[in-house]
């Protein structure tokens, strides 16, 4: 995801090893490198793929993982505050176990900057996005955010600068500038945990 062709798709990844997994009850997930460089400060920018569908939609038609109605009801759900500076607010709490630390993790999720302008997100590419939480492969905000979810849970995290993104992203067609050290918001939902679910086979 020569400078000018640059295109900042948002999200985790080194360049190194990445392949595509297959689930025989699933569809393609995509690992590290179909989905960029974002969460990991220095976004690996459009690798191999062109712009994502949907990419220049206007904000109100790309999909999302909290409609309206989880907007207004997200204004009554109390704010969670850790010692790194991270907020959250659970819009669906899942069940089950939290993802051990270095477990990979299957997730959706949808970035944005703080005034709502969406920045990349798996929805766009049709495929959640695996990675190993807790392991530095995404930016600190997601990886603290997501080790206290539960599978199936959803979850908007609101990212301070110094746990998102220390260079910051370019811009591209149809998505903003993410300033060095700015915050972010991700609205993210834990699809399951593979490795998990490969030991308790």
């Amino acid at each position: 995801m020569a400078f000018s062709n640059i295109r900042a798709q948002a999200i985790i990844v080194r360049s190194s090893s990445c392949k595509t997994r297959k689930y025989s009850n699933g569809p393609d997930l995509v690992t590290r490198r179909d989905v960029m460089g974002l969460l990991f400060g220095v976004p690996i920018i459009s690798l191999n793929s062109p712009d994502a569908d949907g990419a220049g939609l206007p904000p109100e038609e790309k999909p999302k993982l909290c409609d309206d109605a989880c907007e207004k009801e997200l204004e009554n759900v109390p704010m969670v505050t850790t010692e790194s500076g991270l907020q959250y607010k659970d819009i669906k709490v899942g069940e089950g176990p939290s993802p051990p630390v270095g477990f990979q993790v299957a997730a959706n999720y949808v970035a944005m900057v703080p005034s709502g302008q969406i920045f990349d997100s798996s929805l766009e590419k049709g495929q959640p996005y695996i990675f190993r939480v807790g392991s530095g492969q995404v930016i600190k905000g997601l990886d603290e955010g997501i080790l206290s979810m539960k599978i199936g849970g959803k979850r908007r995290l609101y990212i301070p600068g110094p746990l998102a993104f220390p260079k910051g992203l370019t811009s591209a067609p149809g998505r903003p500038r993410v300033a060095p050290s700015s915050p972010v918001v991700f609205d993210v939902s834990l699809e399951y945990i593979p490795g998990l679910e490969d030991e308790e086979l």
